[in-house]
């Protein structure tokens, strides 16, 4: 049966060690070792923090065919700096869990060591336990669609862990009102938000999901400022930038959306707040998306006709 303790959830808002796995793992380790310090039992680290968001202010140059100006280097060393699900370094994260008491939500880019060749961004649930959830992400968005293939969509699930039920989505997956209802029928206590999106607006979306959703939400930035970017980065980085990902880690309540952390901007930084997962229960007597506000009778077959008629009207 579901429980609905106060758990001390964190929006670990951190920086890569850029193209170099082994050292993000090792980073994302002591994390884990210091909110588990400050009493945190769920631990979310931004997306692709193993070990590099493809941003967009960057990674037009990628668009390219040719594999001259340092295209196919980028390439290469992006999949070596990747993870294998599961493998050596997975285990180190799921070590780190077990010996600090912590469940870990943290993006990574997933490769195919076995089948080299294009990677998945995705999103890992870990437990003392081992390996609890593994989901690449549905869209990659715009340039990093270079980068990444897509994922499946048969693993919009949620998962029960000592920290709750865990769901959630990657970045502007949150943005895409079918995958979020997919997860909200698993009944989300905790929704998690690694994301790459700084903006003010993804501020509102959080908030709005906290709502909707009826889950505390945590959501967990990059902060990436020039510096972090190796000397030998294989593309030009734009002039007169510092800083390429200002954070905005959060954490925000079901019943009315309010803001309970964060938003943390300009630095790498923990936020860190205590969730009485009743306040979810009570949201859900309102309004609960996957209950009686579901209304799938009406609206699944609503939807399965609009797009039939669609369809009719290109064939028209």
């Amino acid at each position: 049966m579901t429980a609905f303790p106060t758990v001390r959830v964190a929006a670990v808002q951190a920086t890569p060690v850029i193209l170099d796995a082994e050292a993000s793992v090792a980073k994302a380790v002591r994390l884990l070792g210091e909110t588990a310090e400050a009493g945190a039992k769920l631990a979310v680290l931004p997306e692709t923090f193993v070990s590099l968001y493809p941003s967009n202010a960057w990674a037009a140059a990628a668009s390219g065919m040719g594999g001259s100006s340092g295209l196919d280097e980028l390439w290469e060393r992006m999949w070596a700096s990747s993870l294998d699900v599961p493998g050596p370094l997975v285990d180190e994260l799921i070590e780190a869990c077990r010996r600090n008491d912590i469940v870990c939500a943290i993006g990574v880019n997933e490769r195919e060591s076995d089948r080299p060749g294009s990677r998945c961004n995705t999103l890992l649930v870990l437990g003392p336990g081992g390996l609890l959830s593994r989901r690449p992400k549905l869209v990659p968005t715009h340039h990093p669609r270079l980068f990444h293939g897509i994922g499946a969509g048969d693993d919009l699930t949620v998962v029960d862990t000592p920290a709750g039920r865990v769901g959630g989505l990657i970045c502007w997956e949150n943005r895409m009102p079918l995958a979020r209802a997919a997860v909200y029928r698993g009944g989300p206590q905790i929704w998690v938000a690694p994301t790459a999106d700084t903006s003010d607006g993804w501020q509102a979306t959080m908030r709005h999901i906290a709502i909707e959703s009826g889950a505390f939400v945590i959501s967990a930035p990059q902060f990436i400022p020039a510096s972090a970017f190796p000397d030998d980065f294989p593309l030009p980085l734009p002039e007169g930038r510092d800083v390429f990902g200002r954070g905005g880690a959060v954490i925000v309540e079901p019943a009315e959306g309010d803001v309970i952390a964060g938003p943390l901007y300009g630095e790498e930084g923990i936020v860190i707040a205590d969730c009485d997962l009743r306040i979810g229960l009570h949201a859900k007597r309102l309004f609960d998306a996957a209950g009686h506000y579901g209304r799938e009778d009406t609206l699944v077959p609503l939807l399965a006709v609009t797009s039939a008629e669609g369809r009719l009207d290109e064939l028209r």
